[in-house]
């Protein structure tokens, strides 16, 4: 599977994150409130989004995600923990500015990059931390179901429940 396509709808284009992106995505990260029910709250810190930012580049699956009328950075998404032996990629780390909260933006995302992996596997994760309960209902709104949860290992070495949600194909 590849894991950084690019992958545009009328509203949106994925594209590979590349290290000159850290600026414009750091803009948008900035603003506390889109990290108010993340498990770590504290990301809108630069020397926090610093490490995030680094882990998405590591991890060769992330996406910057651009506004397609302004060709803003909006956002970030990536794929994660692809396993081709179970069928199964994660979807996660995701993040809008919030004036694209609430409306088409993160379906158009999460309906990009589901119908990109369903060519590849037969089932999407979603590991949301147990009270960011926006994303849980985000999930919910496309389609995804809630299959368990588990304890995970934060940055910052604290265990946090996160609830895991499913799409199959």
């Amino acid at each position: 599977m590849e894991l950084q396509p690019t992958l545009t709808s009328e509203r949106i284009v994925l594209r590979p994150l590349c290290i000159e992106d850290f600026e414009a995505m750091y803009s948008v990260a900035s603003d506390p409130m889109i990290w108010e029910q993340h498990p770590n709250s504290d990301r809108y810190k630069r020397e926090v989004f610093e490490k995030f930012f680094q882990g998405a580049m590591d991890s060769c699956g992330a996406f910057a995600v651009i506004d397609a009328d302004t060709s803003n950075i909006i956002g970030s998404t990536r794929f994660y923990n692809l396993n081709t032996d179970e069928s199964v990629v994660y979807i996660g780390y995701t993040f809008l500015a919030r004036h694209c909260w609430g409306g088409t933006y993160n379906h158009e995302m999460k309906r990009l990059m589901i119908n990109h992996a369903f060519q590849y596997v037969n089932r999407v994760l979603f590991q949301i931390g147990a009270n960011n309960i926006r994303s849980q209902t985000a999930v919910q709104r496309i389609g995804a179901t809630l299959i368990g949860s588990e304890d995970l290992s934060e940055p910052d070495g604290s265990i946090v429940q996160h609830l895991v949600f499913q799409i199959q194909a």
